[in-house]
């Protein structure tokens, strides 16, 4: 995988009648910046997701202690039993709420970074082609003499 130091440090070599170095070097400079974004795009998610993977454990261990509390209160008499597994059953949907809440949140920034990533591979594929196709009609051209080498011939 390219880095941003890679792409802002490649250097293409002079042609006769080539590409215009200052708008290569413009435009590799945007793409430097336009992929430094996008790389810090994706870490700001990854640590995102990060953090909702631990609030996720957290409330999966909540739910675990919760589950545990309930049989524990089973002992207890009858009417205490309910009421405590009432409240329990609310706590545990709430958190399993949140968690599928946090879980969804957390799979929409993943796919998020994932269409970026995709469309930056994309968009690399298609300036490389581009490249590569303007870059094999100069040297059509250069190859089927369509060039002057001087006034005199």
């Amino acid at each position: 995988m390219l880095s941003p130091f890679d792409i802002a440090n490649k250097e293409f070599r002079g042609a006769f009648r080539g590409y215009n170095q200052t708008e290569v070097d413009e435009f590799l400079e945007e793409v430097v910046r336009a992929y430094e974004q996008a790389l810090a795009e994706r870490d700001e998610l990854r640590e995102k997701l990060d953090g909702i993977n631990q609030r996720l454990e957290y409330y999966r261990t909540l739910e675990e202690t919760l589950n545990q509390t309930l049989l524990v209160a089973q002992g207890t008499a009858e009417e205490v039993k309910n009421s405590a597994r009432k409240e329990a059953d609310l706590i545990v949907k709430e958190a399993q709420h949140q968690a599928e809440k946090l879980l969804a949140d957390g799979q929409a920034g993943r796919q998020r970074l994932e269409n970026s990533y995709q469309e930056l591979r994309k968009d690399m594929q298609l300036f490389k082609a581009q490249l590569k196709s303007l870059l094999q009609t100069q040297m059509e051209l250069l190859d089927n003499g369509h060039w002057s080498a001087g006034a005199g011939e």
